[in-house]
């Protein structure tokens, strides 16, 4: 591995969590047959890149792009694009998750169950 990506790694505690919570949620979306924790492991990717975005969005030493002082230049405030995409990325997930929520009280209430291997197997006995 190149050591300038180790050594940017150690310097940016922030990516570096980004991408341990990625790796935990992916790890749980792949491994778990439980669909709540399949959920659980969506929402923590997503996070995971909601701070990504906002610890790349973010320059030491500027302000919120809000004009104060009369304070014009470009140079004196943060880029909002990704701010902007973390809120609406926000939105969304909580309105996925509000529905994946939904969908699987709607299958435990047909198959008794929240895990995928019994589900296929009854939707297998059930010919469909």
């Amino acid at each position: 591995m190149n050591v300038n990506v180790i050594q940017h790694l150690l310097l940016s505690i922030e990516e570096t969590a980004s991408i341990i919570l990625f790796g935990i949620g992916f790890t749980i979306l792949l491994l778990h047959r439980n669909l709540v924790k399949k959920i659980m492991g969506m929402n923590i990717m997503d996070t995971a890149t909601y701070l990504f975005l906002a610890v790349k969005g973010y320059i030491t030493g500027r302000a919120v792009p809000i004009v104060v002082d009369g304070v014009q230049d470009v140079e004196a405030y943060i880029n909002p694009v990704p701010s902007g995409l973390v809120l609406t990325g926000i939105v969304v997930s909580v309105s996925v998750t509000a529905l994946m929520l939904s969908l699987t009280i709607c299958l435990y209430r047909r198959y008794h169950t929240l895990d995928l291997d019994a589900i296929s197997t009854q939707l297998k006995k059930e010919g469909k």
